[in-house]
């Protein structure tokens, strides 16, 4: 199998009937998903795509998304992926800079494209998804029936980039970074083999990131079934679970905490669940103990990133908060580095950490290529050899891996290092802390000091004091906070990391 359309293309001849994509009572099985593919990557080579020339898609989760990678995927465009949260300026940058000829846009986010257009004359169509289409713009059903039945006149090649996803922007500009074909199939069948047969897949997590598209891939390697959920609901969740007897889904820390504290958990049968993974931010450890008390020794554990996909893997069998203390530690560790890939923790010097140091992760990738039209980041993520994660952390001696901090986020108070999880994760001990976020704010003594941004419980209280107090007993003084602020809730990225540029911006003093 050397391409996703190939891969497409078997599935259609091989399991027809099996549904392929599920949402709000709409199936779609493998047949008329290909079928549906063909005809929109028609479609788009008669308005004068030609391989790897980019399309572009702004929407919510659904089975048009989907159809659209497929269409990509099947003829050699490149599908760039663009989040759906961001303002005006940040999608005219991402228009400028991945070029699309074609934009797929949600019917909600019209305005928006109607504010963009007259800047960006190098899209040539606007489709609209799900709702009438302005006069501008073509609807997207029109559009895909403008196709041949039997596709386009060009296929993908195993050379050629497929998806273009955008990194979270935490450190500044998000950048590019392109998928090959064959680095795409790498994904499918690293995760389809772990995910294993009868795969049923609930996608709640947004599509535009390589989270949102990679479970799906694997449902695709084994031929199995992607139900989507536009947004998360929790109780539509829990819904879909039941209904659709799904056996395995994605949960970010909130999800989790979100279905769990759901008045009507017990009415619903999740038995169908084989799998949860949890990745993209720490999952505090009082709520991975309460996951699994709750629904099971079903989880396990991933860390990864745009450029490199899986880095490490926490397997479920090894989640034991009942277990011996070095087991309960671990449950903090996002487990070791995957056999697949060469990777290191390396100093500020490039050599190699000794066990308990601290330093930044880096790896050897099949997956990066490099960024898209930045060949100042790709050069400085790259050098020395190894590819420059960003994120700081450690390994035991065992090799069980702890995250710690990104780079740019590590704070240092008076010459000390101090690292944000490593406080957060005592905030989380509070049994009326419910979401926390840590940051550095500008001293004019100790140079940073951190400051907490806390969530309570709903009909819990702390003071400021009670919490500084609290946090002393459990961490050294000089890294706990010297300020608390209590918020309703805290900003999180697409990917449901925790959005700590925009609480530096709104939060600047002690």
């Amino acid at each position: 199998m050397k391409t996703i359309g190939e891969l497409i293309e078997r599935n259609e001849r091989c399991y027809p009937e099996v549904d392929a994509y599920v949402m709000d009572g709409r199936r779609l099985n493998y047949r008329q998903y290909a079928e549906r593919v063909r005809r929109l990557g028609s479609a788009l080579y008669r308005t004068g795509l030609r391989r790897q020339d980019r399309a572009a898609v702004f929407s919510t989760n659904n089975i048009e998304y989907f159809e659209l990678y497929g269409a990509c995927e099947w003829s050699g465009y490149i599908l760039a992926l663009y989040n759906f949260r961001l303002a005006a300026p940040e999608v005219a940058w991402l228009l400028q800079d991945a070029a699309p000829r074609v934009v797929f846009f949600e019917a909600q986010f019209a305005p928006l494209f109607e504010g963009l257009r007259a800047r960006h004359p190098q899209v040539e169509h606007y489709v609209c998804i799900g709702g009438p289409a302005p006069s501008w713009a073509i609807d997207y059903e029109g559009f895909l029936a403008s196709g041949e039945a039997a596709g386009p006149p060009i296929r993908a090649r195993a050379e050629d980039y497929c998806h273009l996803y955008y990194t979270s922007g935490t450190t500044g500009r998000p950048k590019g970074v392109p998928n090959r074909q064959s680095a795409a199939l790498i994904i499918a069948e690293r995760q389809g083999r772990q995910l294993g047969p009868d795969l049923r897949v609930l996608q709640a997590t947004p599509a535009f990131h390589v989270g949102g598209k990679g479970f799906p891939l694997a449902a695709l390697w084994m031929a199995g079934t992607v139900v989507l959920q536009r947004s998360f609901d929790p109780l539509r969740f829990l819904q879909i679970i039941q209904d659709e007897r799904i056996t395995f889904t994605f949960m970010v820390a909130p999800m989790i905490e979100a279905v769990l504290d759901h008045p009507r958990l017990e009415e619903f049968d999740i038995s169908s669940l084989r799998l949860v993974m949890s990745a993209s931010a720490a999952i505090p450890v009082p709520l991975l103990r309460r996951a699994i008390a709750r629904m099971g020794p079903i989880f396990y554990i991933s860390y990864g990133s745009t450029e490199a996909g899986t880095v490490c893997v926490l397997d479920r069998h090894e989640l034991r908060p009942d277990g011996t203390a070095q087991e309960v530690k671990r449950l903090g560790s996002v487990g070791h580095f995957i056999p697949e890939i060469d990777a290191v923790i390396l100093d500020d010097e490039d050599r190699p950490c000794a066990a308990g140091q601290v330093g930044e992760v880096c790896l050897k990738s099949a997956v990066f290529d490099g960024y898209w039209n930045n060949s100042v980041a790709t050069i400085e993520a790259t050098r020395s050899g190894w590819l420059h994660t960003g994120d700081l952390g450690y390994a035991d001696e065992q090799g069980y891996v702890y995250l710690v901090d990104r780079k740019k986020d590590m704070i240092i108070s008076g010459g000390e290092n101090i690292y944000s999880r490593e406080v957060e994760e005592a905030l989380y001990r509070h049994a009326a802390v419910q979401d926390a976020a840590v940051i550095g704010v500008p001293h004019s003594k100790w140079g940073e000091a951190v400051k907490a941004i806390v969530v309570l419980r709903q009909g819990q209280h702390a003071s400021e004091d009670e919490v500084i107090g609290f946090c002393q007993t459990q961490i050294a003084r000089y890294k706990c906070p010297k300020s608390v602020v209590f918020v309703s809730d805290l900003p999180r990225l697409g990917t449901g990391k925790l959005d700590k540029v925009s609480l530096r911006k709104q939060y600047q003093t002690l």
